[in-house]
């Protein structure tokens, strides 16, 4: 028996590694061919680069690319969307899990809906449109709010469900008002939660690459993810501009992704056992 559990062990590690080092061919590519010259990135292979590094194409990129500009859009719009649907999905999720009237099943019911539903780009654009916000910052943050809130408040509600109710009635019997009960009581024990949803809405946004497409027109307004479609366009045969281009853009959701996993796991399974 110990024999055929060591042999299972061993081929699932090594089943493990094979998968593992599949997945990294990606990113191993990139990585190796921004740092090669245009020649030896033409034939794109995943030989070492050699001496000397061509650190000059991050520099290239940055100032060709105009990494710089669209980087603070990304971040603008990520940071003001993870305020805006995290803080919404918190406060409903806590009244809608709260109050269990058939009304707010049947709201819940509805925003739930929205994970399901696909996105109807001519309606929203005669919405942005006519709400004059359409190809602004503020209204591609409203956007990826509303695109992300149904997911985000279906996970904090199931989160919500298993703080006892017991607390809510003492902190009343204490003098708390609602609002205070939310902010100093309910809200620091969905921390986990909070947490997850913030990652996942940060990656969500960062990553996002139809709707700035659709609803932003100007390229002075564009996230890091149509810079690199851009940077494309204009150096499509220069590949180690463009790994040295993807890989910058990708950096920032790979640290904020290994920064914050053991929050996306934690958060997730904690959320899912009751709601």
């Amino acid at each position: 028996m110990k024999t055929k559990r060591l042999i299972r062990a061993i081929f699932s590690n090594i089943l493990a590694w094979i998968f593992s080092a599949i997945c990294l061919i990606p990113l191993l590519l990139i990585v190796f061919n921004s740092l090669k010259d245009k020649n030896s990135a033409a034939a794109m292979n995943l030989e070492l680069p050699t001496l000397p590094i061509a650190w000059d194409n991050f520099l290239i990129v940055i100032e060709k690319g105009k990494l710089m500009t669209s980087f603070m859009n990304s971040l603008i719009y990520s940071v003001g969307s993870v305020v805006l649907c995290v803080f919404l999905a918190a406060t409903a999720a806590y009244v809608l899990s709260r109050n269990q009237t058939k009304f707010n099943k049947l709201l819940y019911m509805y925003i739930v809906m929205g994970i399901t539903l696909p996105i109807n780009y001519v309606a929203l654009t005669k919405v942005l449109m006519t709400l004059h916000i359409n190809n602004t910052r503020i209204g591609i943050i409203l956007l990826y709010t509303a695109m992300q809130l149904p997911f985000m408040t279906f996970l904090i509600h199931g989160f919500v469900a298993k703080i006892p109710v017991e607390l809510d009635e003492a902190a009343v019997i204490d003098g708390c008002n609602s609002v205070r009960l939310f902010t100093s009581i309910i809200f620091p024990m969905l921390k986990p939660a909070i947490a997850t949803a913030t990652v996942l809405t940060f990656l969500n946004t960062w990553n996002e690459f139809v709707s700035p497409l659709y609803f932003l027109n100007t390229t002075e307004k564009w996230p890091m993810t149509l810079s690199v479609y851009n940077f494309f366009g204009m150096y499509f045969k220069d590949w180690n501009l463009v790994c040295a281009d993807i890989l910058l853009t990708s950096l920032p959701v790979l640290i904020v992704y290994l920064l914050g996993q053991k929050y996306i796991v934690s958060g997730m399974t904690a959320g899912a056992v009751k709601g």
